[in-house]
């Protein structure tokens, strides 16, 4: 049939307009489609065959079925797609190693820089918890250790360099870079005001205009408590960071990697840093004035400032740690109901004196571990934790009114036994 403008639609069911299947000749190929056909005899003198049904498949065509066809360019065009994806992914994968294979030149440049310029690190406080971070420290740097008890012999064997804490003038005279205060939360504060007299000495004997003390850091369980001690009494001169390992001398006997390490960044150069600005590698936010520092005004002192700071925080790092950046105020909100609470559960189930049966299950297991785990701290950190963070109370509180509404629940589920049971009586 020759055809010269046809337009040929019936509805279906729904009144959508659907094409009607026409058979018509072509001169030199056969078509199978299902949709409209609008060719002109006068324009393209072309005559054209549709074959019936809209699923078979012709020599150029792909059949899909539901009156759909892909031509072969189109099947070749899908297939050419799949190969330039799978191009694509074997792109990536490459990028991928590259940047892997970077990365692991970034580390070992920085290790290298790292050991070029190893901290001297000091550690007030060498008891359990100051040799354990002081034996990993001696891997980057050198470490001087004071404590008011005799460690000499075990400062020694962990290559660790012992000044009796009675003569702090000799203690910093090795030249600290940063200072870690290790002691316990109820001796911090003293320990600290016993501090600030030889570190305003040993500031005042370098040169005018290069004056700068130590970095300063402390590790407690808490953190506003000993920040705001840092604050008051330590000489401007001190940069003052507050850090707290979420891990101990047990938890971390196998190493430190995937462990938390929690930081505040608190003041540099003098300059007290506003927690709530975003963090920025080129400058800093004072804390009340909102005023924007660059690490590059005045003097080189923020720059070195910054670096300390970096590489104290990079012993962590290449140790595995998870750097977690906090305020001390969200890190207090955060302890209160996570390392308060453990230890709390830990000593109230300790107090009633369970031991192991020979039916345990897993479950009393843990129990058991919970107990070992927080009364083999000392109770002055138990008590540190509830006394200097204002939320521990809160905590107690809440714990309270918990096991009173469980209590509450099981006597009522009792009484509603007990009044089924003289129901059933009465029937």
């Amino acid at each position: 049939m020759s055809v010269q403008s046809t337009n040929s639609f019936t509805t279906n069911g729904n009144g959508d307009l659907a094409s009607s299947k026409q058979n018509q000749n072509i001169s030199n190929a056969e078509l199978n489609t299902s949709t409209v056909t609008t060719m002109s005899s006068r324009s393209t003198g072309v005559n054209m065959s549709l074959s019936a049904g809209s699923s078979s498949s012709s020599s150029d065509g792909v059949g899909v079925g539901d009156g759909e066809t892909k031509t072969k360019a189109e099947t070749e065009g899908d297939q050419l797609l799949i190969k330039a994806q799978a191009g694509k992914i074997e792109e990536l994968k490459n990028r991928e190693a590259a940047l892997s294979r970077l990365l692991s030149a970034v580390r070992k440049e920085k290790m290298s820089a790292l050991r070029s310029r190893p901290l001297t690190i000091g550690v007030v406080g060498f008891g359990r918890f100051g040799q354990f971070i002081s034996e990993t420290f001696a891997k980057h740097g050198r470490v001087v250790a004071t404590s008011r008890s005799d460690y000499t012999d075990i400062a020694s064997d962990l290559g660790v360099t012992y000044v009796p804490l009675s003569d702090p003038d000799a203690f910093l005279d090795n030249q600290l870079d940063v200072i870690v205060l290790a002691t316990s939360i109820v001796s911090f504060e003293s320990t600290v005001q016993n501090m600030v007299e030889p570190l305003k000495r040993y500031i005042a004997k370098q040169k005018r205009g290069n004056r700068r003390g130590p970095l300063i850091v402390d590790v407690l369980s808490v953190k506003e408590y000993p920040r705001q001690i840092l604050l008051d009494l330590l000489p401007e001169e001190c940069d003052i960071m507050c850090a707290h390992p979420m891990f101990g001398p047990d938890s971390g006997k196998n190493g430190w990697y995937n462990l938390n390490f929690v930081y505040e960044r608190t003041r540099m150069d003098g300059v007290v840093l506003d927690q709530t600005a975003a963090d920025n590698e080129e400058s800093f936010v004072e804390e009340g004035t909102h005023q924007i520092h660059s690490v590059h005004e005045n003097s080189e002192a923020h720059i070195e400032a910054k670096d300390r700071m970096e590489r104290f925080l990079s012993i962590w790092e290449e140790e595995g740690c998870n750097m977690v950046p906090l305020s001390c105020a969200a890190h207090d909100a955060h302890a209160a109901n996570s390392q308060f609470i453990t230890h709390l559960m830990g000593r109230i189930l300790g107090a009633q004196g369970l031991e192991p049966t020979p039916i345990d299950t897993k479950g009393f297991d843990s129990v058991l571990r919970l107990i070992d785990t927080t009364t083999a701290d000392s109770f002055d950190l138990f008590y540190g934790l509830y006394k200097y963070n204002q939320n521990s109370m809160d905590t107690i509180i809440k714990l309270q009114d918990s096991m009173n509404d469980v209590v509450e629940r099981l006597k009522n589920a009792e009484k509603g036994d007990l009044e089924k049971a003289v129901i059933a009586s009465k029937l």
